[in-house]
């Protein structure tokens, strides 16, 4: 290891950057996913990397973190002052706040409160499995507070929406007091209020001398600070401004169909409650044939807990009722063969040594990473989806070796794919290009046209489909408005 030092006529020398990537190149699978990456990342900085889904950004960030290796060229870290090549600081210091991180959590097989996972991080640890030393008690109430996170303290991680775990490992990533903040899709599933909330957070951090890297499709969506942008895309890193957000094709679903007699769904009293908390209800709400939902509210208003109520992951409280009245026999294996989800538990759940072509095969089934044999009319209709959506590259990778992105257009594809009566999209087109939301929202119409009904769970305007009709609107698990759903964006702005 070595210091920086005063140079001979007594003047201070710039210090080196926090972390410095000279001509490298980092391997999965075999095949390289950045290649001759040059990038510094110095004190204070803010550092924005976009780019296409796949080309090579959560990589990026994960080798600034030092959670992989390069197999040439060098990486030097100035961390604490010091010249090193070793990556041992930054795997204790440096976190990554984004999804890869939600699902460590989410898929442990026991209670992980908020309290642990922020006393673990400031150990440098993923688990917190020894009793929290003063100083480590002092910082968790410092960071609580100023990420909003003291009232979630108690909870288990896996039952907070997903808006709430982003806040939380935030907070984590912070607990260590870091030099260098990694952010991945920061913005995806948190609300608009959200967003500004920990955007001033961001804000403030840099001005102390943090430095940021935030990877992001919505580059529009990052806090105002001098960002410094750089493209990553087929494995190569370059600065270059983004273009301004495109404004997104003119998508209109078809006219709604009379409402039949019967309705689709419908909730009762229905009350859910996750590790002891209420997190849904008492609702009761009706969805009729020829409707489609827009489905709004803040982090934690349980959202993400009525889709999942919808498509039966989750259950209601005695006293409460659930009926699924489109189903002639309401069993699992039919929800599942007539109800498409894409959440981010969905895309936790296919973190497994399954190929894409399993995961797209098993949407007739119901179920996840295997399938019976297609027939073959199933073979040609996956194969032309596929070509559709510009997925083929995908079918035979694994997808723990996907990026975010590029598990997601696998996951709406498989939503789709059966063509089913509910589609319900949590936050969907999160982690997607515009190119990949422009593909896979064109495929909505002739859905529609065919059958299929739509909720959509959405933080942005942008997302609410042209061809909604109805809107429900959720504040502590409760229905704050539900009704038609304006033509403008007025009634969204007018919302209690």
């Amino acid at each position: 290891m070595a210091q920086w030092r005063p140079l001979d006529s007594g003047a201070m020398a710039p210090p080196p950057p926090l972390v410095s990537l000279q001509a490298v190149t980092v391997l999965q699978g075999g095949q390289p996913v950045l290649q001759n990456i040059h990038l510094e990342v110095r004190r204070g900085e803010a550092l924005r990397l976009w780019g296409p889904n796949g080309g090579g950004k959560t990589t990026l960030l994960r080798l600034l973190a030092g959670q992989v290796a390069p197999v040439a060229g060098t990486r030097t870290y100035a961390l604490g002052g010091q010249l090193q090549r070793s990556a041992v600081q930054a795997r204790r210091t440096l976190r990554i706040v984004g999804p890869d991180a939600e699902a460590f959590y989410l898929t442990r097989e026991w209670v992980q409160t908020v309290r642990d996972v922020l006393l673990a991080a400031f150990e440098g640890e993923a688990l917190n499995l020894w009793a929290a030393a003063p100083e480590a008690l002092t910082r968790l109430e410092t960071v609580a507070a100023q990420t909003g996170t003291a009232a979630l303290l108690d909870r288990d991680f896996r039952t907070l929406s997903h808006g709430q775990r982003r806040r939380v490992l935030l907070a984590a990533a912070l607990m260590p007091s870091p030099e260098l903040l990694l952010l991945d899709e920061f913005t995806d599933g948190l609300s608009e209020g959200a967003r500004a909330e920990l955007g001033q957070v961001l804000t403030r951090l840099q001005a102390s001398g943090v430095a940021l890297v935030l990877a992001t499709h919505r580059p529009e969506e990052a806090p105002p600070l001098p960002w410094r942008t750089v493209r990553v895309e087929g494995g190569q890193a370059r600065e270059e401004s983004p273009n301004p957000a495109p404004t997104s094709a003119h998508l209109s679903l078809p006219h709604a169909t009379p409402h039949s007699p019967h309705p689709l769904v419908r909730l009762t009293n229905a009350t859910v409650y996750r590790n002891g908390h209420r997190a849904l209800g008492p609702l009761s709400w009706t969805w009729q044939a020829g409707q489609h939902w827009l489905v709004t509210g803040e982090n934690g208003s349980g959202k993400s807990t009525l889709a999942r109520l919808i498509a039966g992951e989750l259950h209601p409280a005695l006293g409460g009722h659930i009926e699924r009245l489109f189903l002639t026999s309401d069993l699992l294996s039919q929800r599942r063969a007539h109800i498409g989800l894409v959440s981010a538990e969905v895309g936790i759940r296919q973190r497994r040594d399954w190929t894409g072509r399993e995961v797209l095969a098993s949407a007739w089934s119901g179920t996840e990473g295997f399938a019976p044999d297609l027939t073959p009319a199933q073979t040609a209709e996956l194969a032309q989806l596929a070509r559709t959506l510009g997925i083929n590259d995908l079918l035979d990778r694994l997808a723990e070796g996907l990026s975010q992105g590029q598990l997601r257009r696998l996951l709406l594809a498989r939503a789709v794919l059966h063509r089913p009566r509910l589609l319900l999209l949590d936050e969907g087109l999160d982690f997607l290009d515009a190119g990949a939301r422009a593909a896979f929202c064109a495929l909505l119409p002739d859905l529609v046209r065919g059958g299929t009904h739509l909720l959509v769970v959405a933080h942005r305007a942008g997302d609410a489909l042209s061809g909604l009709t109805h809107h429900l609107h959720l504040d502590a698990g409760q229905a704050a408005w539900a009704g038609p759903l304006g033509s403008d964006s007025a009634h969204l702005q007018a919302l209690p």
